[in-house]
């Protein structure tokens, strides 16, 4: 059902639910076998690398002039929205005279991106001159298969003075060679404060008897995977396969307590009883929090986070290349970004926008919360996610982490 409170809309929710659960990490049954379809018609075939376009990217951007439109494809309610209005697009519009046309088209990675990639291989325009699609498998491919252009970064000031450090350089496009990140989210624990029967602190504390039938685990097995990384000590991103396999094992040992491996309705579980503590989006708690589901605590855990990140990309044969890279470099100041944040509520990725929001928007709810703007603690406590170099890799993580879920 729709929410019909404003507030709910905010945050992404239910937008977050297709994006975080179907077949971004966790790849199975008809998925799995869709997916592996996809790859071989477009030639890839379980290996990466195979459709890189040799550019001269320093004279094609030097050739490359402003058009005055961007086509612009995002996820559903993903950006501030006012009275059936973009403030945020048409501020960017008065500034630098290019019209958007925003399609919130993409409903989650691996449909989208079998959508595109033929289009893509076969040198085609899929219409679009920005995408915006979370890190993982896709992104991957994207990148390795020269899907999307390299960025000009001199073209790209205000990221370089603005962004955040947790969107700079990631493991999956070093030196945002491709990418600059939209949005951002944590991975972490959350629990009922009254129904609990101790506070959480620790992954470990989801092993604890006194919790049994009363913990819920994601079954999305990225976020699965990641969480018994972290468990058992291991960062996501410096994984190998014997990790994975102790991680499974750990996960494994977790069952006993575990109620349920849920999508989007863990939060629900949270808030009804149903689960007393769960692996939980940072999102998500934010927007339980706000509507007056105050019993429910986020928690880092001791073993550490993981963090996600949604990104923008502009896809090759793309028509309006100049004014894409303008609207990323737009979108990256504090004023604009303050204005979409303070709707959107997921990590901010300019962190100068906590003051916008605070002293020109006047909304603390936003600019105070550790769960839009992360502390240091925070920070420093929160892990890259894996970057599978190949297809077998990938297949070989869902191998190990599907059972988990399914058994």
């Amino acid at each position: 059902m729709t929410p019909t409170d404003p507030a709910l809309l905010r945050g992404l929710s239910q937008a977050r639910m297709s994006r975080r659960t179907l077949l971004r990490g966790a790849v199975t049954g008809l998925g799995a076998m869709a997916m592996a379809a996809t790859l071989a018609g477009c030639g890839i075939k379980g290996s990466a690398g195979q459709a890189q376009q040799n550019v001269d990217w320093k004279a094609f951007w030097a050739s490359q002039k402003k058009t005055g439109h961007l086509d612009f494809a995002n996820w559903p309610l993903y950006i501030d929205q006012e009275k059936g209005k973009i403030p945020s697009l048409e501020m960017f519009t008065k500034a630098t005279g290019i019209t958007v046309n925003y399609q919130a088209v993409i409903q989650n990675n691996a449909p989208f991106y079998a959508t595109i990639a033929p289009q893509l291989r076969a040198q085609q325009s899929i219409g679009y001159d920005i995408i915006v699609m979370t890190n993982g498998w896709e992104v991957t491919e994207l990148i390795n298969n020269g899907f999307v252009m390299e960025l000009d970064h001199s073209r790209l000031p205000n990221f370089a003075k603005y962004a955040a450090d947790n969107v700079k350089n990631p493991p999956y496009d070093p030196n945002n060679a491709h990418s600059v990140v939209w949005q951002s989210g944590f991975t972490g624990l959350a629990y009922n404060k009254k129904l609990a029967p101790k506070k959480v602190t620790s992954f470990q504390d989801l092993l604890d008897p006194a919790f049994a039938g009363h913990v819920g685990m994601m079954n999305d097995n990225t976020e699965l995977g990641g969480a018994g990384l972290l468990a058992t000590g291991v960062k996501p991103v410096d994984s190998t396969p014997d990790d994975w396999r102790r991680a499974a094992e750990w996960l494994t040992k977790a069952r006993s307590n575990v109620s349920g491996y849920y999508d989007q309705s863990y939060i629900d579980k949270l808030q009804n009883g149903d689960t007393w503590v769960s692996q939980a989006w940072s999102g998500d708690i934010f927007q339980a929090q706000a509507n007056g589901a105050t019993d429910i605590e986020f928690v880092v855990p001791e073993e550490g986070q993981a963090i996600w990140h949604d990104n923008m990309m502009i896809p090759m044969q793309a028509q309006h290349p100049v004014d894409a890279l303008e609207w990323m470099n737009f979108y990256y100041t504090p004023e604009v970004a303050g204005v979409v944040e303070d709707w959107v509520n997921y990590i901010c990725p300019v962190p100068d926008a906590k003051q916008y929001i605070a002293d020109e928007l006047e909304d603390p709810d936003v600019s105070d919360s550790p769960l839009v703007f992360p502390t240091a603690d925070m920070e420093a406590r929160s892990n890259e996610l894996y970057v599978f170099k190949n297809y077998d890799e990938y297949e070989l993580w869902n191998s190990i982490f599907n059972p988990v879920i399914q058994s």
